[in-house]
């Protein structure tokens, strides 16, 4: 028997592109993307450098203002060339870095990273970019809020199923389920906005959080606390953890990243209900007029957005448990294990989220909603959810409200086992009406939907206006600053 040829990978052809991340070639906004770049990334540092010889210079020590300078002018011009090859020699990034900005800058080469260990650096460096990251995505919030609340007071009084247990329940409006997914949104704003405006610096604490090493050099603990206020000062942090090993407590991670990751559930809960309610031909996620739904069924109107979105979420969420682990793992002042982990969570993490963001704004800005279908939908069950105003209406009239709950519960039993298994229109009304205990009841008026939905309209509209619309307000410089671009 002849053997069969394994196919074997074809090499790459010469112009074929490399691996590149989905999250930053695909999903994330461009915003995002630089903002986690090695330019951006060493560039930080470089600013760390500055903030630091700055307040150095202030305390007195041997600093210039030469040196400041050509440190301030080089801060962009990072040689990634000659960072690699330091990087090859020393097998030390922070290292490798402080020797490429001294060929930058080389009349401050000798005071570069002065009494510093990497950690003053990286960590500070590290919790710039979180901050606006963090700012970044708070604008992506308040965006998607924006369409949503719009959305929530064009539909305020539209009533709509809702449901428990997946089953038919009472009516609420199609504005008021917007506000459930509304009050998970500015929980999420609330909570970017206190991580963002309370994060702290770590200050210079030296090799094991001791400022052994600045106290050397500036001689009193006066001198130290100064210093450390002028460099978080230059920063834009308006304090410092309070106390810290080499690193600042990866509980701050773990925190930032939990936020993350309740946002991304709250999104996915978000997209999940709009995926059932485009099954059931309610409501849609906007479709382009050329758009493809299925390669083999030209008619799909697949939710692909919304789709996209879960899976997406679900990245984020399985990402949640590292930072908490790494909590866990660091022993004593510090250990090691935390700097590849966060090397590829923490961009990823912000890379993910902000994709989950971008798609929600599009999704629920360009939202379609089926008003009839709606109302069949209603229509087919509103003489069950009637029924307790039928029996109330029918016992004022001097009916006896047991009989009457006998004779529903019968003619409603039996309508209900005619939809399911005959698959015909629910004929409950019918029953009702021909029944000599229910004639005469004021039937459009019992029947009218409104009834029905309680104080949904209100609600949606104080909802809106006492906690919506105050928090748009307040970030409106923020959703300005976040542009959103086309999914």
């Amino acid at each position: 028997m002849a053997r069969a040829r394994r196919l074997r990978p074809a090499a790459p052809a010469a112009d074929a592109p490399p691996f590149e991340h989905p999250l930053a070639a695909r999903y994330a906004s461009r915003e995002m993307v630089a903002l986690w770049s090695p330019q951006r990334r060493y560039a930080t540092w470089r600013r760390v450098w500055v903030a630091l010889a700055e307040a150095e210079r202030a305390l007195g020590l041997p600093v210039s203002a030469r040196q400041v300078a050509q440190l301030r002018a080089a801060v962009d011009r990072v040689d990634f060339a000659a960072a690699a090859r330091y990087e090859a020699q020393t097998r030390h990034d922070v290292m490798a870095h402080i020797h490429a900005y001294g060929d930058a800058a080389p009349a401050a080469r000798g005071i570069i990273h002065l009494g510093a260990t990497s950690m003053d650096i990286v960590d500070n460096a590290d919790l710039l970019l979180t901050r606006d990251a963090l700012v970044l995505l708070r604008g992506r919030v308040a965006a998607a809020v924006g369409v949503l609340a719009d959305f929530a007071a064009r539909y305020a009084d539209l009533p709509t199923l809702g449901y428990t247990h997946l089953q038919p329940a009472q009516l609420t409006t199609v504005g008021k389920r917007a506000c459930l997914w509304l009050a998970d949104l500015l929980t999420d704003l609330e909570r970017l906005d206190a991580l963002a405006r309370g994060l702290p610096c770590r200050g210079l604490r030296g090799a094991t959080g001791t400022q052994a090493s600045f106290l050397a050099l500036l001689g009193s603990a006066a001198r130290v606390r100064r210093l450390e206020q002028l460099f978080a000062r230059q920063l834009g942090f308006a304090a410092c953890v309070p106390v810290c090993g080499q690193t600042y407590s990866r509980k701050i991670d773990a925190d930032i990243i939990a936020a993350l990751a309740s946002l991304a559930a709250g999104v996915h809960k978000i997209c999940n209900d709009l995926r059932l309610l485009a099954m059931l031909k309610e409501i849609e996620e906007p479709f382009g007029r050329t758009q493809v739904g299925s390669s083999a069924m030209p008619y799909k109107r697949n939710p692909m957005k919304c789709e996209r979105a879960t899976g997406l979420a679900r990245y984020l969420l399985s990402l949640a448990t590292s930072p908490f682990q790494t909590h866990a793992a660091q022993m004593f002042e510090r250990t090691l294990d935390d700097s590849s982990n966060k090397r590829l969570v923490f961009p990823e993490a912000f890379l993910a989220a902000d994709a989950l963001l971008v798609l929600l704004r599009d999704i629920g800005d360009g939202l379609v909603v089926y008003p009839a279908t709606i109302a069949a939908h209603v229509a087919a069950e509103l003489p069950f959810i009637a029924t307790e105003d039928i029996l109330m209406a029918a016992a004022r009239r001097g009916g006896d409200r047991q009989d009457l709950h006998e004779r529903i519960r019968r003619h409603a039993q039996a309508a209900g086992q005619r939809v399911k298994q005959a698959a015909a229109p629910n004929d409950l009304l019918e029953r009702l009406r021909a029944d000599p205990a229910f004639r005469g009841l004021p039937w459009e008026r019992v029947l009218d939907p409104r009834r029905y939905v309680g104080l949904a309209p209100q609600q949606t509209r104080e909802f809106l206006r006492e906690h919506v619309r105050p928090a748009l307000r307040r970030h409106a410089k923020d959703i300005r600053g976040a542009s959103t671009p086309a999914v």
